[in-house]
């Protein structure tokens, strides 16, 4: 199967790195405006040149809204697709299924995807008004998806009832406009999670872990899979740091750490100067470049997962690099691989002999890093991937 390659876009320029510095409720919002449409811009058409297929529009309880954000990518873009992350919960399944339908029409039909992120920061999901517990948000997202594909596929009414949603007729007139229809991503690491996802998913993403791990991941859920007669395909986030040479790219990896610590630091510092406010807001534990290790606060599986990993050591597999997780107590998509472009799209395709036919990729230093990724890296894993596949 041809390699699917993700990248990630944003309102405006910040990471680990650079930007704001904590991605939360408070201290971001002093940083300059949330939004930059000229950046967004840029940013889409980087990944458009380069090659990309398709770029993730993130989520997040105080942080743009992310259809508007997509639509905005696509009408600034020629062949680029979206995945817009999506928490179920907050939205009808009924209205989500039109609004997708409906941008799948407006945008020349196969652009939209969807990728369902059900939620592990308890504060996150409160502060948008959700109080279901994590086990029940799981079937809630299941159901959000079986929903969304009855009303793209029936020609006529029909009821709903469930244990989260009810409907009497339930329809919708628009339908999306390519025969495939609208893929389905998701993900979650919990027993919860694999049986929706194996039941429900078109693609199943996991977080940047060693091969042996992702291994035993993906045969785990092939396994529930197979009780639905269904195959699915997989998805792994990373965040490749390249440069000529392997000493130069771990050079590179060595600065992003002492970077991301510096920026901590100091957010610690702004963080205390507004103690009150910030912990209205949940506290220092989700912010998320200032998070510690303490897993107290979140019900991830994915999260602990990854900060167990990056307890015992920094470097897995020769080159998938975990100090950033480490240090950002494992905040989102936060391991790397480290080395030349030739070494990285080497490592990437060993995922890819896994059966990991989707990579979504993060540089640190977003716009620039897109930019050199199409030119140097995107073509080398696509080369590798089609020679593999006529060996096959």
């Amino acid at each position: 199967m041809p390699v699917e390659i993700i990248g990630m876009v944003g309102t405006r320029d910040a990471s680990e790195i650079k930007g704001p510095l904590v991605d939360g409720p408070v201290v971001d919002w002093m940083d300059g405006p949330v939004i930059d449409p000229d950046y967004l811009v840029d940013i889409s058409r980087a990944h458009d040149d380069g090659g990309f297929d398709r770029v993730l529009v993130g989520y997040g309880a105080v942080a743009p809204e992310g259809w508007a954000v997509a639509a905005t990518v696509l009408h600034c873009t020629n062949h680029l697709k979206v995945m817009v992350a999506h928490r179920p919960g907050f939205v009808q399944p009924v209205l989500l299924a039109r609004m997708a339908a409906t941008l799948d029409h407006l945008t020349g039909g196969g652009r939209i995807g969807i990728h369902f992120i059900t939620g592990g920061d308890e504060a996150d999901q409160r502060r948008e008004g959700d109080f279901v517990p994590h086990d029940a948000r799981y079937r809630r997202t299941g159901e959000v998806m079986a929903i969304a594909r009855r009303l793209w596929s029936e020609d006529a009414p029909f009821d709903f009832e469930g244990e989260f949603f009810r409907y009497e007729g339930a329809f919708s007139s628009v339908k999306p406009l390519t025969p495939g229809g609208i893929p389905l991503y998701f993900a979650g690491a919990s027993a919860p999670a694999i049986e929706v996802g194996a039941a429900q998913a078109d693609i199943y993403a996991f977080w940047g872990e060693p091969r042996a791990a992702v291994k035993a991941r993906k045969d785990a859920i092939d396994q529930v899979a197979a009780k639905y007669g269904r195959t699915l395909r997989y998805s792994i986030s990373l965040r490749p740091i390249i440069a000529d040479t392997e000493a130069e790219a771990w050079e590179k990896a060595e600065w992003i750490a002492e970077k991301t610590e510096e920026r901590i630091e100091l957010a610690k510092e702004r963080m205390a100067g507004h103690k009150a406010t910030y912990q209205g807001l949940g506290g220092e534990r989700n912010a998320t470049y200032a998070v510690n290790r303490d897993t107290s606060g979140t019900t991830s599986v994915g999260r602990k997962r990854l900060i167990e990993m990056s307890a015992d050591q920094d470097v897995y597999d020769e080159r998938l690099w975990m100090k950033v997780a480490k240090l950002t107590g494992a905040a989102g998509n936060s391991t790397a691989l480290v080395g030349t472009c030739e070494q990285v799209a080497e490592a990437m395709l060993r995922y890819y002999d896994l059966g990991i036919t989707t990579l979504l990729l993060k540089g640190f230093d977003p716009l620039v890093d897109a930019i050199d990724f199409g030119e140097r890296l995107l073509p080398l894993v696509r080369e590798g991937a089609a020679r593999r596949d006529a060996s096959a």
